[in-house]
């Protein structure tokens, strides 16, 4: 199923709360944007949160003969989504599964879901180097990971955590494309300046430290927030803020990463 998939992008942290979602929707449409085909798959089992993030929820997944098909985002089928949020009745209903059972329905987003022709798949993780994780990167030893983008916040108790994931992409052999530092200040929303309210730099220290490249720092930013609940891209809403800046550098940066 994964066939025509260009490019794999694993979005990973080692710490619940960063923003993985965010960041992993935001990219997504922001890719979208640039013309790529895109598929974003949410395998955060007991947290789903994309459907909610782009305004799916509700929406039902149907079956082919080739497998499970995705959620498009509107008739232009540019931007394919799947999440297990789609297979729960109630967004209050609890995901509540041992291991193997997680693992089975993971084996089952990666290859019983049809993907089409796609330019890049994007994978929202749960927080730490758990089954999920290990899962993913097991059904993808054949079709491939291109690369793994881990995000973080700038305080020391979120570095220590994602240190951990670093550790964890090595000696799993996932190449690291960088470091996405989150909630880096806060951008008020009348005079759109900047105020560090947490400490600053971790992402980029933190790069440092793991020799990977820093692929950009995103302000807290209300603005950005009233966008959740629809699939409106922060370049088109905000096309002078700092995220749209950060985002327009990052995919840049990812189409010669990985066209190299």
């Amino acid at each position: 199923m994964l066939d025509k998939v260009k490019n794999v992008i694993v979005v990973l942290s080692g710490k619940g709360g960063v923003g993985k979602s965010t960041v992993s929707t935001q990219l997504s449409l922001a890719l979208r944007k640039n013309g790529f085909k895109v598929g974003l798959l949410d395998i955060d089992l007991c947290g789903p949160s994309v459907p909610y993030l782009l305004g799916l929820e509700g929406r039902d997944i149907f079956q082919c003969d080739e497998g499970w098909v995705p959620v498009y985002t509107d008739e232009s089928q540019t931007l394919a989504v799947m999440s297990i949020g789609f297979l729960l009745k109630n967004r209050e209903d609890p995901v509540i599964w041992r291991g193997p059972k997680k693992t089975m329905m993971i084996r089952q987003f990666l290859t019983d879901v049809r993907w089409d022709e796609l330019d890049y798949l994007i994978i929202d993780t749960p927080p730490g180097t758990s089954d999920e994780h290990i899962t993913v990167m097991e059904c993808l030893k054949e079709v491939g990971c291109h690369g793994a983008i881990i995000v973080t916040t700038p305080q020391e108790v979120a570095l220590d955590d994602v240190r951990k994931e670093i550790t964890f992409c090595k000696k799993t052999g996932i190449n690291i494309l960088g470091i996405v530092e989150n909630m880096s200040g806060f951008v008020c929303p009348h005079c759109t300046s900047c105020t560090n309210i947490f400490s600053s730099n971790g992402g980029v220290s933190l790069a440092t430290y793991a020799q990977v490249p820093h692929l950009g720092t995103l302000p807290i930013d209300p603005r950005v927030g009233v966008l959740a609940g629809t699939t409106t891209s922060v370049l088109d809403e905000l096309p002078d803020s700092t995220t749209a800046e950060v985002l327009t550098h990052l995919v840049e940066k990812l189409k010669t990463m990985l066209a190299s």
